[in-house]
């Protein structure tokens, strides 16, 4: 080959090209982000629309069907989902993977633009749901036990019990000073940090101005509710009146009539009647208060202000933590004594160590592979030369990879970690072969152009057949498409960086040493002048007297380190060297056996086949191993209506209960909506709750469990709470078990819902099992009579906004104080809105002199609507879901096809599962499908390098004795079957050939040269021993660390290092005696002895 020939004669242009591409790998690594996952597009939208004061049953009518008739037509669209729930709907879009989700938003908008909502209705905003928009840092601030101080600015001294509830002024005060300090110091100082993308606050309380107006005060004067609003917008306002110029001075001219004081709203004009001056005053309560609460976090039972720090989509998470950590240090500083601020949640720390687990299980991998080679080599210098592919084809994969924007995450160097025992394969066959040819006394140059040329072409072969595996993964779909998208470049890019080097710097490294070519000597003209006689003496002191010297030194420290290694490991290298004399003396016996008893060892493998199909249904099979990462949390729904307070007394009672449980170190909980920028339609509400429990450093997933199972005994015991166990988000999936139930009638579908639900429930199997459909809200429902209303001359829609007006109320503008915007909030005081009574009493015309009750034209009454109203494809449905306490997912699916099956529905009412279930269905036929036409590619690359359809076909028999090993290490280990394993032996696929392809090929060039048949396939395999061997243990012990799953993330890492490890070692062991029986069989070709030429 001439790339090689031109290696070996410009030693110096492949060095520098080498050190070049070194160069800019560890500057492209330099900036490569650390992420713990590859950066994953879910192609799904959400629809928010807000409708307020709608019952569930009015929002679908009127806001969700018209939004998904609207929407369902879009292009790539393949489901819609929708909850109804009170005041809110949510449109759920999922789209095929790989769709442009900026196009299809564009679509989605302009659909939405067409579709007419009620006027009440708030305009359709679209979300993107994705697990990276979790916050990667959440801190707590609260009050220390003992302080006095106080960042509200009031003198306040109370003690640190007193806040626990809203019982006193003090603790209002403590709560809105915590907030504010937050919202004005904390939240503006992080979002300038570098890589923040937005801080959000929730918990504690937010300022508000209260206008509680008297009704009937107001009715007696005969002015409406909206005209105190209008008025106080309108009194509130800072004004520019433009420029006045007197003589040679010029002024501007400002009205400034912003309210100063609560004192001034207060005495805000409100109407005059007759002489007298009514003033806000007059007709209503005006107070310095605080939001309604939309959610009550805390710490350890601690009551706190959450601060949860959002990254920007392209960041670096360690680099963001890195530096939002670095702010808190001087704002720790800066916080008064009396208060602190404790980080609840971090993500880099997980990320760090998850990814530093992966490049020391590279590079353990890599010493162990390289200390393999010195004990088959025997010699420092060829192990030296074969090692080096190892740092050189990583560091030129850094390259690759930013060019590519691809991240350091477990994946990709999940990826590099997986091809470190394979990088040296190529180097090991081809340097394997110059020492052959070096063996035949030929010369050392001569031995590196012939040794690398002849086996050129195979190396190549065998590189294309692993990396042409990775191409089907782009057809396929769902989550493992995204994920393993990284790995299989990264993989692909060092084989190749790896093959450039076995072709290049290895014949260039070992053709060193050999024949030189004359020196001439120097025809320097003697310099006249002493200035020259000076130059010349510096120039032969720079160009050769110090690279002599500096060549001299490095040969005799590498002379040094190897007589060094070789007597440290001279007793290992003398055990090992017997033992592989005694393996090749019992193959050489093994393989005369089996060419002779063919039937024999054909029989054998085909059980062992069919055998290991059998263990597969006990091994169990799951969508994507759960990572552990030393948290857990709970999600808890009490019963419709509860409020959030009620919310708040439950979570933490179990939050108290919790922190005495084994190995817990923080627990925090959330009451009600929180903190979240996500499109998660499942949370939310007052009734809804969320309790976060993180274990002491070194917890094991054991331990996580021992927590789940202590807290699940205790959370049984609370009447009317449903809760669900949950781990941090990494990939956004449904539950493991989901249950569809569609019908039309509501009252079926609970009935349906309820009883599906009891019989899971009564398997012990199933765990957190819960349905969608429940009672919803208690509604107070206003039926007006129309006949009525229109004969006392009053509008339906004019009397419902009054309602709203004074129920819930109207933020009439905005007071600034302290450089803070504080709502003003204008509705009836709460004695004239505290029960059914009161609203049926309701001025439903105040600027009239003849004053209408509410109750006058409507019946007011209470019911109970649904909870929420779920739709898929347009249909509604109950959707009970659950958990596993044990087993894998294929068994549960089973157990649950035999529930419904004993269950009897009502009529019209259809049930299928649903659920990780089915997402795993479709990724495993999808990636069977990118198997299959993986293996279909090998055969292609292999056919046309041996220019044969029947050799490729005998070597594709290694693959069916792959998945034997890979079958029984998965059975062995107790690893269960998932898409991580499926990405391995589709890997393995492209690796087990490789062995087979240097044996069939050496035994072609064999037979080309005379040598007869059988003689050929024993002395091949003599031959070829060696260097399977060792390619073989390389990737193995490479590989090993991996396999073992220590550190965190191991569960994404474990699974795919077992699988090839078990399929490489049974197939390697099978491959050395079935492949050549199998040639023996088949091939019935005759070969024409060609005379030998040099190789080019």
């Amino acid at each position: 080959m001439k790339i090689i020939d031109l290696s070996i004669r410009r030693k110096v242009t492949i060095a520098m090209f080498t050190v070049g591409i070194l160069l800019f790998g560890m500057v492209s690594l330099s900036r490569l982000n650390v992420n713990l996952l590859p950066e994953l597009s879910y192609p799904t939208l959400t629809i928010r629309t807000e409708f307020e004061g709608a019952a569930p049953v009015e929002v679908e009518n009127l806001i969700t069907k018209p939004v998904e008739e609207a929407v369902g037509v879009v292009k790539g669209v393949q489901q819609v989902r929708s909850i109804s729930r009170a005041g809110q709907s949510d449109v759920v879009l999922e789209f095929a993977w790989g769709t442009d989700m900026n196009i299809a938003n564009l679509d989605v908008m302009a659909k939405l633009d067409a579709v007419q909502l009620p006027l009440d209705a708030d305009k359709p905003v679209t979300l993107r749901f994705d697990p990276t928009l979790d916050p990667i840092m959440r801190y707590a601030l609260y009050y220390n036990e003992g302080g006095t101080d106080n960042p509200s600015g009031d003198d306040v001294n109370v003690d640190y019990a007193g806040y626990q509830d809203l019982e006193s002024p003090d603790a209002i005060s403590r709560l809105k000073g915590l907030r504010v300090l937050a919202d004005e110091q904390l939240k503006k100082n992080l979002e300038s940090a570098l890589g923040v993308a937005s801080v959000k606050i929730s918990g504690g309380l937010e300022e508000e101005i209260q206008v509680n107006i008297d009704q009937q005060r107001l009715a007696y004067l005969n002015i409406p509710i909206e005209s105190v609003t209008q008025i106080l917008s309108a009194e509130n306002v800072n004004l520019s009146g433009g420029r006045l110029e007197e003589g040679t001075q010029q002024y501007l001219v400002r009205t400034l009539n912003e309210f100063k004081s609560v004192e001034q709203i207060r005495n805000v004009v409100v109407a005059r009647n007759q002489d007298n001056t009514i003033y806000l005053k007059d007709v209503a309560d005006v107070t310095q208060a605080y939001k309604e609460r939309e959610a009550i976090t805390r710490l350890n039972g601690a009551e706190a202000v959450e601060i949860a720090i959002y990254k920007e989509g392209d960041a670096n998470t360690v680099a963001v933590a890195e530096a939002v950590n670095a702010r808190m240090g001087s704002i720790r500083d800066a916080l008064p004594s009396n208060m602190k601020l404790e980080k609840v949640y971090d993500q880099s720390v997980f990320i760090a160590s998850a990814v530093n687990e992966v490049k020391n299980a590279g590079i353990i991998g890599g010493i162990l592979a390289v200390l393999v080679l010195y004990l088959f080599l025997r010699n420092f210098w060829t192990t030296v030369i074969i090692s080096v592919s190892i740092p050189v084809s990583i560091i030129a994969t850094f390259n690759l990879m930013y060019g590519n924007d691809i991240s350091l995450n477990i994946m990709s160097l999940g990826g590099i970690a997986l091809g470190i025992g394979m990088l040296v394969d190529n180097s090991i066959v081809v340097l394997e072969n110059i020492a052959r040819h070096r063996e035949m006394g030929k010369g050392i140059v001569e031995s590196a152009r012939e040794g690398a040329g002849e086996v050129g072409m195979a190396v190549i072969a065998s590189t294309l057949t692993t990396i042409a595996v990775f191409f089907p993964l782009v057809f396929v779909q769902g989550i493992a498409g995204q994920l393993f998208r990284d790995q299989a470049l990264t993989v692909t890019f060092s084989l190749l960086a790896s093959l450039i080097v076995a072709i290049t710097l290895i014949p260039m490294l070992s053709s060193i040493g050999g024949k030189k070519t004359e020196t001439q000597p120097l025809n320097l003209k003697e310099p006249k002048t002493k200035a020259g006689r000076g130059l010349r003496s510096v120039r032969m002191f720079l160009f050769y007297t110090i690279p002599t010297a500096l060549t001299k030194g490095i040969k005799f420290i590498f002379r040094w380190i190897s007589k060094i290694t070789k007597a440290l490991f001279s007793p290992f290298v003398w055990v090992f060297d017997q033992s592989y004399q005694a393996t090749e003396k019992v193959y050489a016996g093994l393989l005369r056996w089996s060419l002779n008893h063919k039937f024999v060892v054909l029989s054998v493998a085909l059980l062992s086949f069919v055998g290991s199909l059998a263990l597969v249904p006990q091994i169990g099979i799951e969508l994507i191993p759960q990572l552990s990462q030393g948290e857990f949390a709970v999600e808890f729904k009490l019963p419709p209506g509860t409020p959030i307070e009620e919310t708040d007394k439950a979570l933490r009672s179990v939050q108290n209960k919790s922190r005495n449980l084994d190995n817990v170190r923080t627990t925090f909980a959330v009451a009600g909506t929180g903190n979240q920028m996500d499109a998660n339609p499942e949370q939310g509400g007052e009734n809804w709750g969320e309790l976060s429990v993180t274990l002491a450093s070194g917890s094991s997933t054991m331990d996580e469990e021992a927590a789940m199972d202590q807290m699940r005994s205790s959370l049984q015991q609370i009447p009317g709470l449903q809760y669900k166990f949950s781990r941090p988000s990494l990939f956004s999936f449904k539950t493991p078990i989901e249950i569809e139930i569609s019908g039309f009638d509501l009252d079926k579908l609970k009935l349906a819902g309820d009883a599906v639900a009891r019989k899971l429930s009564s398997n012990d199997r199933f765990a957190d099992v819960k349905s969608t459909m429940e009672t919803g809200s208690p509604e107070i429902q206003i039926l007006f009579d129309r006949d009525r209303a229109a004969a006392l001359g009053l509008q339906v829609h004019e009397v419902a906004d009054r309602i709203v007006s004074n129920v819930r109320g109207d933020v009439a503008t905005r007071y600034s104080w302290r450089d803070r915007k504080i709502d003003v909030l204008v509705r009836a005081r709460e004695a004239d809105r505290a029960s059914i009574d009161e609203i049926q009493r309701l001025i439903v015309n105040p600027d009239s002199e003849r004053p209408i009750p509410l109750s006058a034209i409507a019946e007011v009454q209470i019911a109970n609507g649904p909870g929420e109203i779920r739709r898929v494809a347009q249909q509604r449905v109950a959707i009970v879901s659950a958990n596993l306490n044990y087993g894998d997912l294929g068994e549960a699916a089973e157990e649950v096809e035999q529930a419904l099956a004993e269950t009897t529905l009502p009529a019209g009412i259809l049930a299928q599962i649903g659920g990780q279930n089915e997402e795993m269905a479709d990724s495993f036929q999808s990636l069977i499908f990118a198997l299959s036409l993986a293996i279909f590619l090998v055969y292609l690359v292999m056919a046309s390098q041996f220019e044969s359809l029947l050799h490729p076909f005998i070597i594709l028999f290694t693959i069916p004795l792959a998945l034997v090993g890979a079958i029984l290490g998965l059975y062995i280990t107790g690893t269960t079957i998932s898409v991580v394993v499926f990405i391995g032996l589709i890997l393995l696929a492209g690796i087990v050939v490789n062995n087979a392809i240097v044996l069939i090929d050496l035994i072609n060039q064999m037979r080309m040269k005379g040598v007869e048949k059988l003689e050929a396939i024993k002395e091949g395999g003599k031959s070829r021993l060696r260097p399977i061997l060792m390619t073989t243990m390389t990737t193995t012990l490479g590989l090993l660390p991996l396999a073992i799953g220590f550190g965190d993330g191991a569960e994404l890492r474990a699974p795919m290092g077992i699988t090839v490890i078990g399929g490489l070692l049974f197939s390697t062991l099978l491959t050395l005696v079935v492949i050549p029986v199998m040639y023996d069989i088949l091939d019935r070709k005759s070969y024409t002895p060609q005379p030998e030429t040099e190789t080019a």
